[in-house]
């Protein structure tokens, strides 16, 4: 996945969840960010971030804040719509037979639908941009709509489906999430529950660049793959 134009900038402050002001080119600028959640350890004055700017007509700001970069070296990538492209992209080099996202699912509206040698696949794709000594952490905001989404897998258990939590690490160097109870302690019973009744766990690692994101380890369906399952 990558964007089609990138500029530097650094980090001023975030106002609220959906702008952001830097100073980019000389000047202030006020920014989309393209991640709802908290970000708080990434979205630090003075930070190098990274910036696209779409072009879409009637804009309200020029740009979407996309990636940031740790005071550790680690270039993030925080953009909340990459997971999704990135994973379809991936999935197209899997030999799947069919791949289709946005699948309704009971009363969701589950990331992907897959069958590939026989077996139906449902995965829900989640983003990870927190990181802590080494680890991921998911989610940094209490995410109900997570919960939603691990209770509709460990159903489809039930219907044949094969069902996968992948989680796309959008940071170089971390193989690992962990849920972040501390944050939001349902999420971390529900994903116990949801591996106990046989959801699969997959964490997508991945390498980033301020201009793209790709998935450089990861496999389903298959114990024998090269993606980390739990």
């Amino acid at each position: 996945m990558k964007y089609d134009n990138i500029t530097r900038a650094s980090f001023v402050r975030r106002p609220n969840r959906f702008i952001a002001e830097v100073e980019v080119e000389g000047r202030r600028e006020i920014v989309h960010v393209k991640n709802t959640g908290r970000c708080k350890e990434l979205l630090l004055p003075g930070r190098e971030v990274w910036l696209t700017a779409p072009g879409t007509p009637d804009r309200k700001t020029k740009y979407d804040l996309v990636a940031v970069k740790k005071d550790n070296g680690i270039l993030f990538n925080i953009d909340s719509q990459a997971p999704n492209k990135v994973v379809k992209e991936w999935l197209e080099d899997q030999g799947c037979d069919k791949v289709i996202p946005e699948y309704t699912y009971g009363a969701s509206r589950i990331d992907f639908y897959m069958e590939r040698g026989g077996e139906r696949y449902l995965m829900e794709v989640k983003g990870c941009t927190l990181e802590v000594d080494g680890i991921g952490y998911f989610p940094d905001a209490p995410t109900e709509r997570g919960v939603k989404h691990l209770r509709e897998l460990t159903a489809a258990l039930k219907d044949g489906y094969r069902a996968i939590l992948a989680f796309v690490i959008q940071m170089d160097g971390v193989s690992v999430v962990k849920p972040n109870t501390a944050t939001h302690a349902e999420f971390g019973i529900v994903l116990e529950e949801a591996k106990a009744a046989g959801v699969e766990v997959l964490f997508l690692k991945c390498h980033v660049e301020p201009d793209s994101l790709v998935i450089t380890d990861g496999d389903f369906g298959s114990s024998k793959g090269k993606g980390t399952k739990v």
